[in-house]
């Protein structure tokens, strides 16, 4: 029985972790915007995804912190991405201080991320409610 729940709800809940990830990278980017030297980071989602599913275990990723009075990842959190799968960004225009950031590109990202998490989130709530539906013989 719980095998069933897990398969069934497996696919949105990694999509799910993956979206959150993905949100936290293009904050992190967002919040970096005038660092210099600093390069703008991604994933692709599609084979992140496929590989999160495919049954194959994934390494966290380390937060880089320049200084020592740096946030570092919240205790316990173990991110779905390995450091491999990160890509850089290409910049769209070139910055003296070598700043790989767009602005406009990143948040046309958190947006459209933020739209698919919250979108994924609530096709995980529709089949967890039609699962307690089901159970109570509704």
């Amino acid at each position: 029985m719980l095998n069933r729940l897990d398969s069934s709800l497996g696919f949105q809940s990694q999509a799910l972790l993956l979206r959150a990830e993905r949100q936290r990278l293009i904050a992190s980017n967002i919040a970096n915007a005038d660092t210099p030297g600093f390069q703008a980071r991604d994933f692709d989602f599609a084979s992140a995804l496929r590989e999160a599913t495919g049954g194959a275990r994934v390494q966290p990723v380390a937060l880089a912190a320049t200084g020592e009075r740096h946030l570092g990842a919240p205790t316990g959190a173990t991110p779905p991405v390995r450091e491999a799968s990160l890509l850089y960004a290409l910049p769209s225009q070139t910055n003296l201080d070598g700043n790989s950031v767009d602005m406009d590109r990143e948040r046309a990202s958190f947006v459209d991320n933020a739209v698919k998490y919250e979108a994924t989130l609530r096709f995980l709530n529709n089949s967890l409610r039609e699962m307690q539906d089901a159970i109570k013989g509704q």
